[in-house]
């Protein structure tokens, strides 16, 4: 079995709550979005972020000490690393062959309505579904492990989707996962106060309520974008609780 788990996500989706979950796992430690200092760093061409520089300064820049640190960790346990899909610029980032991933999708409409209260301007790479469905093709073609899930899904019956998905990742799902303390957790990045403030309140996978959104007309061009994207990679989802 792989000992690095990637989780590949788009910002505003449930990746905190699901590295939260696994940190509440015996036999894994989590890492919070390792390659961000490196993105940051390296793409010019994008928005500014919460704490740029602070963040840019705090972690290593250079992707090989990143991929150095996840694989010394996964000598002592198994490790769930939760990265940003659009983290990873290389057109062919070939360490994640050594990996197993999981690539979570949000519908991108509530993806983009969330996002955008953060970062008001976001564009198509900054939700990271255009990379998440590259990346997927590319993991693919390199018969690579790869598992698409879908956070409605999950949050609809989390201990149901929760045990299909560790089964289908190779080890034992423990109930401790559908739990954690509130407040913060010891793998938070530093940037955890702008991004972080819903999971920090909560205990447990939380049902989302169901309300009407309704987006600028420079984010519904962003929606639609996104949404081949995202439904290419919904037919791909293999656990669903309906």
């Amino acid at each position: 079995m792989k000992r690095i788990f990637n989780l590949l996500s788009g910002p505003r989706n449930i990746s905190t709550a699901l590295m939260y979950s696994f940190a509440q796992h015996p036999d894994f430690v989590v890492v919070d979005e390792p390659f961000y200092g490196h993105y940051l760093r390296q793409v010019s061409d994008r928005s500014s972020h919460p704490m740029d520089e602070e963040i840019q300064k705090a972690m290593p820049h250079n992707k090989d000490q990143v991929i150095e640190r996840l694989e010394k960790l996964a000598q002592e346990k198994l490790v769930f690393s939760k990265s940003m899909a659009h983290h990873c610029i290389e057109e062919e980032p070939r360490y994640l062959l050594d990996w197993t991933n999981i690539i979570l999708i949000r519908h991108p409409k509530k993806l983009i309505h969330s996002f955008s209260k953060v970062i008001p301007d976001p564009t198509l790479e900054a939700i990271g579904i255009k990379k998440a469905f590259g990346l997927y093709q590319f993991l693919k073609r390199h018969k690579a492990p790869v598992l698409v899930i879908e956070s409605d899904e999950l949050l609809r019956a989390p201990e149901h989707y929760l045990t299909q998905m560790c089964g289908v990742l190779g080890f034992d799902f423990d109930r401790s996962m559908l739990r954690w303390p509130k407040g913060g957790n010891p793998a938070d990045g530093i940037w955890a106060p702008y991004w972080y403030g819903n999971v920090h309140q909560s205990t447990g996978f939380l049902p989302q309520e169901s309300r009407e959104i309704t987006l600028s007309e420079p984010l519904e061009l962003i929606l639609s974008e996104a949404l081949p994207y995202y439904q290419a990679l919904r037919e791909e989802v293999l656990i669903n609780t309906k």
